[in-house]
């Protein structure tokens, strides 16, 4: 499979790529539906879409912007086809939102936040510093202060425990990283399954996370992707 990815703003996509877009959501866990998939062209800057030939096999919507300051790049509603390239394509998506990062904010650190429906997201994050939240790690006062900074950029103020990361629902599935079970690259930490014990998927629940991607590793091209 040849994957070609593409990032383009969200003023530029089609019905059709957004048709395209909640197929794919409706074919995942998620359960989203096109109404909410057409919300997220108005509330994101970009749109990465991962291609084989005609047909899409993932997408991320993504912004790149500076956070009190901070170089970060927060991805929201996004999904990936399951099936035996998954990885590669999930690999695909993110060496493209790691090389716009680092020619975005050369040589600073730089945060990737999102938020997470099941354990299997945390696979976004390998090869990224000081992941939060995590097992066993209590959240220092800075940390939960990024969560609650991060909420706050996903719409949802007030609605974040900020020592269990775990983000109250509305009652709807939220707008976050669905990514299919079974990866082939990716050996998840057993313990993962803890974090999500306060989340509540039937309110619409999820899990916000972050992590940093050192600058010297951006330069270098080591992280996964």
């Amino acid at each position: 499979m040849a994957i070609e990815v593409t990032t383009k703003d969200t003023t530029a996509l089609s019905d059709a790529e957004v048709a395209e877009m909640a197929d794919l959501c409706a074919a995942g866990e998620s359960g989203l539906d096109v109404g909410l998939v057409s919300k997220q062209v108005e509330e994101w800057v970009l749109n990465t879409q991962a291609r084989d030939g005609d047909r899409l096999v993932g997408f991320a919507f993504v912004t790149l912007e500076r956070i009190g300051g901070t170089p970060a790049v927060l991805v929201g509603l996004a999904s990936i086809a399951a099936g035996p390239a998954q990885d590669q394509v999930l690999a695909a998506l993110l060496a493209e939102e790691y090389r716009r990062a680092l020619l975005a904010f050369p040589d600073e650190d730089v945060l990737l936040g999102t938020r997470l429906l099941r354990p299997v997201g945390f696979q976004v994050f390998a090869g990224l510093q000081d992941v939060i939240p995590r097992p066993d790690h209590r959240a220092t006062g800075e940390e939960r202060a990024w969560g609650r900074r991060l909420a706050k950029r996903f719409g949802a103020e007030g609605r974040i425990d900020d020592r269990s990361f775990v983000l109250a629902g509305t009652g709807s599935p939220p707008p976050a990283l669905d990514l299919p079970a079974g990866s082939a690259a990716w050996s998840p930490d057993p313990e993962l399954g803890s974090l999500f014990a306060g989340v509540d998927a039937a309110r619409g629940d999820c899990l916000v996370a972050f992590g940093w991607a050192m600058a010297e590793d951006l330069a270098a091209g080591k992280l996964p992707g």
